[in-house]
């Protein structure tokens, strides 16, 4: 794979980098925050060699790479002025509430979780040692590599902290600092000795920080308006020392009074409230669980439970609802099994086989977006095996104990307790049901190439947009002016072949005329952009000038409307060449052929000056 030419690739097809306010990735997924999604080209992006597909959660864009991940991300960064972490400029586009609390976890723990994933291996690798007798607790190997496990969790809240920092746009340092002063020992050590503690005659109510999500992202979201607001109200000369001193000692004890109180008790609170779902609903609530979790990956919605699991873990020492992600994912796994075990077709039943290997180690975007996704059915039987692991999970009180690493074969240690045996046993009860019901579903077969070979021969097949079999083709000029690249289009939407290939014309009079035989399949309301396709299947768009459509059908006149049929020539529009540059608008007009992977080669006939109906470009399958 050549990452290089992937992230080029992506970096246009996202709508160029003047889109993007804001790029991470996690374990298999670029997660962009665009300013418009609507420039995006998801047909083309999907085309894009390494991507297995997209997905669009809340206001986050996401695009499927798989293992390669971070090459590709680093590969963007390297053919990009983006920075990693950059938060960009902000979009002006409000969100809905609960997508922006999605948004903001996501984009908090995606960072971190790299470090949360590998000190839980260790936790987990060393509670497997221990189980098994290979090393004692009082070793000093022991002590230092649980040290090295717990490190990530203890200080989890200052990892929370500058992550959180860089999502709310506010300083990473004044951040983590917050974070350690209410780690700071000797505060430990005054908080839960038992007394009444008070600061300027005020409460301070005794809760326990480390390990702790809730409060800490409290309070560097109030720590980023009031760093904002010093900033404001100080004058340049003081805002070095005075804006991060005002901040923190502002910021740290309404967190002691107030924040944190108050974000131990929504953690509390959620961390009863599922408990009491799994000791009441018992084996209903781990079958709705374990048959959802796969869909409540696909919105982002997954993040809203590592803080109830966390807390779970904290204060419990186990949890019950991570498990159900296990069962999940070897519910897609086997059901990608079943795929291979049905199709006919090699080179997807090869690949079926290798995403399911790739599902059951905890990576499975690529069975659920290449394969189970694509063929309905199967992603639906994922879904019954989820649903049949989490049921059994729930009955028999299966307990997880650290956040490890992923949701699969490597995640085996966070399982080890009490419980161990019966959660192991759950892998292949969750794969077999998912797998099983793919099989006796069934799905539409993926055709082979040679199948595709035969019935392009044989029997003319259709083209994926239109009834009509794509063939070479010469398209005309539809106005007399100059031709000029797309490149001198001043929008990116054109300029960057996001919307296609071709090239603009420089009007130089207001009339546009059918550049070829076919079939009127749009003319915008507003009369500026017409859509044909000729009756040997190129997809043309007209764009008459940049922003036209803010004229609202203004200086335009339609000669034509959807669905009629028109001959090379025909007169689709005409527009008051004057008036409209009068008004301040680029007319120059885009002329693109909107499914450019149909054609080999799309060539300028004639440069320079050129009248309406003469020969344009030549369109080579």
């Amino acid at each position: 794979m050549d990452y290089n030419k992937s992230a080029k690739e992506i970096l246009e097809l996202v709508g160029g980098e003047v889109n993007i306010q804001h790029v991470i990735h996690c374990m298999t997924r670029l997660r962009f925050n665009l300013h418009d999604n609507s420039k995006v080209d998801r047909k083309r992006l999907e085309k894009v060699e390494g991507v297995m597909g997209t997905n669009i959660s809340g206001d986050q864009f996401q695009i499927i790479i798989g293992n390669d991940v971070p090459k590709v991300y680093n590969a963007i960064l390297g053919n990009s002025s983006i920075k990693a972490d950059s938060q960009g400029k902000k979009s002006g586009k409000k969100k809905n509430v609960i997508n922006a609390i999605f948004d903001v976890i996501s984009g908090v723990f995606t960072p971190i979780l790299p470090a949360i994933a590998g000190a839980g291996m260790i936790k987990g690798l060393l509670a497997a040692a221990l189980a098994f007798g290979w090393l004692s607790d009082k070793s000093q190997i022991y002590i230092i590599l649980n040290a090295i496990g717990d490190g990530a969790f203890y200080f989890l809240p200052i990892l929370l902290a500058v992550s959180a920092a860089r999502k709310f746009g506010s300083n990473v340092y004044v951040a983590a600092t917050i974070a350690a002063a209410l780690l700071h020992p000797t505060l430990t050590a005054l908080l839960s000795a038992g007394k009444p503690v008070e600061f300027l005659g005020l409460p301070v109510t005794a809760v326990t920080y480390s390990s702790t999500v809730i409060p800490i992202l409290l309070a560097i979201w109030i720590a980023a308006y009031v760093e904002k607001w010093v900033d404001r109200i100080i004058p340049s000369m003081f805002k070095l020392i005075l804006v991060p001193t005002l901040t923190i000692v502002i910021v740290v004890p309404v967190t002691l009074i107030a924040v944190g109180p108050l974000g131990s008790f929504i953690g509390n609170w959620l961390s009863l409230g599922v408990g009491a779902l799994f000791d009441h609903a018992g084996i209903v609530a781990g079958l709705i669980l374990g048959g959802t979790w796969s869909l409540i990956i696909m919105t982002g919605m997954h993040y809203a439970f590592l803080p109830i699991a966390m807390n779970n873990l904290a204060t419990k020492g186990y949890d019950v609802i991570m498990p159900s992600m296990f069962m999940a994912n070897m519910g897609q796994a086997g059901a990608t099994f079943g795929v291979s075990l049905r199709s006919k077709n090699k080179s997807f039943k090869s690949l079926a086989m290798t995403t399911s290997i790739t599902a059951v180690m905890g990576i499975t975007e690529p069975a659920m977006y290449g394969v189970n996704m694509r063929l309905k059915k199967p992603f639906i039987a994922g879904l019954i095996g989820g649903a049949v692991g989490g049921a059994y999970y729930s009955a028999v009180g299966v307990k997880y104990f650290i956040l490890g690493g992923s949701a699969g074969l490597p995640g085996i240690p966070s399982f080890i307790g009490e419980t161990f045996v019966l959660a192991i046993l759950g892998f292949p009860i969750a794969f077999a049901a998912g797998a099983i019901a793919a099989f006796i579903m069934g799905f539409e077969d993926v055709e082979s190439e040679e199948e595709t070979d035969s019935s392009v021969t044989d029997e003319k097949a259709p083209d994926n947009h239109s009834d009509l079999v794509v063939a070479a083709e010469q398209v005309y000029s539809p106005i007399k002016g100059e031709v000029k690249p797309l490149t001198e289009v001043n929008d990116s939407t054109f300029s960057s072949g996001i919307m296609g290939k071709g090239f603009a014309i420089q009007p130089e009079e207001g009339k546009v005329v059918s550049p070829v035989a076919g079939k009127i399949t749009t003319i915008f309301k507003t009369k500026h952009a017409i859509g044909i396709t000729s009756d040997n299947g190129a997809e043309i768009l007209i764009h008459v000038g940049i922003d036209t459509v803010k004229l609202n059908g203004k200086h335009f006149t339609s000669h034509v409307k959807d669905g009629d049929f028109v001959e090379m020539g025909d007169t689709l529009v005409t527009f008051d060449i004057h008036a409209i540059k009068a008004e301040g608008f680029d007319l120059i007009t885009p002329v693109i052929i909107t499914n450019p992977d149909r054609y080999q080669s799309i060539n300028p006939v004639k440069e320079g000056k050129i009248n309406s109906r003469e020969a344009f470009m030549a369109l080579l399958v």
